[in-house]
């Protein structure tokens, strides 16, 4: 008990240090440049503690969870020695943390009110609510099949570098057959799924699964994923822009 409270305070005081900057930032424009008073100061103090507390919580939390069950999972796929049940499991991971995601969700509803707006699409409430979640299905299938193709890459050995050219090529293609209306929106697709929910987990799937096989480095093999999760849903969104 005693070690998980230092261990806690640890966490608290990292947090303290890693928000420390942004604070004297906003407090040296609001008030050296802007000169102005910080408004609702009680608000501000209140809520920047509340800040602290959730990045300690959610530290805590990764590291006594997520981590560990993503590495044990991985592990116990890689002794399984079931490549069909590892790729089920990725594409499943990738695709339930990334629909979850409240980053994607958000974006997708704005997509959705900003289509309505231009036109694209009716701007009933239902035919808004129809795109968002296509937009959102998409973008998670595209994660999980990127996770997929991460964790062969982990498998097979592939060098990292010319997936991701080969990706980017693909994108700059899509680009130019793109609707002009969701080239924007699919690149910041591809930034959403970097977010609270799939970061922890997917890394800790691949360096667990680097680890558990023997001549992969975890270092150089056990991370990347998450390049390939930024990366698809650019073409998969791009893609649904000119399906749908």
């Amino acid at each position: 008990m005693k070690k998980q409270l230092l261990a806690f305070l640890a966490t608290l005081l990292n947090s303290l240090r890693d928000l420390t900057p942004i604070i004297f930032v906003v407090a040296f424009f609001q008030l050296a440049v802007l000169q102005q008073p910080l408004p609702n100061l009680g608000g501000l103090l209140v809520g920047t503690l509340l800040v602290i507390l959730g990045l300690t919580l959610f530290i805590r939390g990764l590291n006594l969870g997520l981590f560990p069950i993503g590495e044990a999972m991985a592990y116990a796929f890689a002794r399984k020695g079931s490549v069909f049940w590892l790729l089920t499991f990725a594409f499943a991971l990738g695709f339930g943390t990334t629909i979850a995601e409240p980053a994607l969700i958000a974006v997708a509803e704005e997509a959705a009110k900003v289509a309505a707006e231009a036109g694209v699409i009716t701007n009933i409430e239902a035919e808004r609510e129809d795109y968002a979640w296509w937009l959102r299905l998409t973008v998670a299938l595209s994660v999980g099949f990127a996770i997929i193709i991460g964790v062969l890459r982990i498998l097979r050995g592939w060098p990292i570098h010319w997936l991701i050219i080969a990706g980017y090529v693909g994108v700059v293609i899509m680009t130019e057959f793109a609707p002009q209306e969701i080239i924007g929106i699919a690149y910041d697709s591809g930034g959403v799924t970097t977010s609270t929910i799939t970061v922890p987990l997917v890394t800790a799937l691949g360096v667990g699964l680097a680890s558990s096989i023997r001549g992969r480095n975890p270092m150089t093999d056990g991370f990347g994923l998450i390049a390939f999760a930024s990366l698809t849903p650019m073409i998969f969104v791009m893609a649904f822009g000119m399906i749908y």
